[in-house]
């Protein structure tokens, strides 16, 4: 008599046969010196960021896509943005790289303002674009989050892709959850980013975040307005104020 068995069966009768020994989904820990090596190499990656970045501040991080081009109109409009916030005295900071990022220090460096990138090590897409005041090459991503929120007294929000949402919702939680204090964020234009808008409210809606929790940032199209909501919310609101700072340990202005 023969006994027919679908292929979910057949699988789960091969696993039932299996050792203990041949059933290993995860490899496990690696030695306790390739995890050593990474926790160094994690320190040196911080302590070149706070070297390069120590007297950069108070910065105002605008995060967004690499992917578009001089004479796109979002990179005309970062430029213009990025421009007219570095005239409030801010320092202008992104990832460093081209598109959004380049569009961002560009306006900074036309209009006299000071800009940094914090730039991320990858195999394509990425490099330091040249309208920086100083850089510094990170090989995290977590890391280079990190410096990106630790400098800054405000965010703007370009459109981009996974990244640029990644390093919102990232400032967002630390300033939802009060691991950092209530900086301002900028999401800018409103046709691009009206489905996480949406999605937002949706999570509100559901009471997933607390009602005033759409409170924490600025939806808008205007230039003018984001300018004066970062003004209100960073300068006025945490007294920021122009001081020469003292250098120490060799650092570079």
């Amino acid at each position: 008599m023969e006994v027919y068995v679908n292929e979910k069966e057949l699988s789960l009768i091969e696993i039932c046969r299996m050792t203990k020994s041949e059933i290993k989904f995860l490899a496990g820990p690696q030695s306790r010196w390739q995890e050593f090596r990474f926790t160094v190499n994690v320190l040196l990656d911080f302590i070149r960021g706070f070297r390069a970045l120590h007297f950069a501040g108070p910065c105002v991080t605008i995060f967004g896509s690499a992917r578009f081009k001089d004479g796109h109109p979002y990179y005309e409009k970062t430029e213009e943005l990025a421009g007219k916030i570095a005239q409030l005295g801010f320092t202008i900071m992104t990832g460093g790289g081209p598109g959004i990022m380049e569009a961002a220090n560009k306006g900074a460096k036309e209009v006299g303002g000071r800009s940094v990138g914090c730039n991320i090590i990858l195999p394509h897409e990425q490099h330091e674009n040249i309208y920086l005041d100083k850089w510094v090459n990170i090989k995290y991503f977590f890391v280079r989050k990190t410096l990106l929120i630790k400098y800054s007294y405000a965010f703007v929000v370009m459109p981009g892709g996974f990244g640029t949402l990644d390093e919102y919702f990232e400032a967002l939680t630390l300033i939802q959850t009060k691991m950092i204090q209530e900086f301002p964020i900028v999401i800018f234009d409103t046709e691009f980013h009206k489905q996480v808008v949406a999605h937002i409210n949706t999570m509100k809606a559901a009471g997933t975040i607390s009602p005033t929790d759409t409170d924490l940032f600025l939806f808008t199209d205007s230039v003018d307005e984001a300018v004066a909501y970062l003004q209100k919310n960073s300068i006025v609101k945490f007294k920021l104020q122009h001081e020469k700072p003292k250098r120490w340990l060799w650092e570079q202005r």
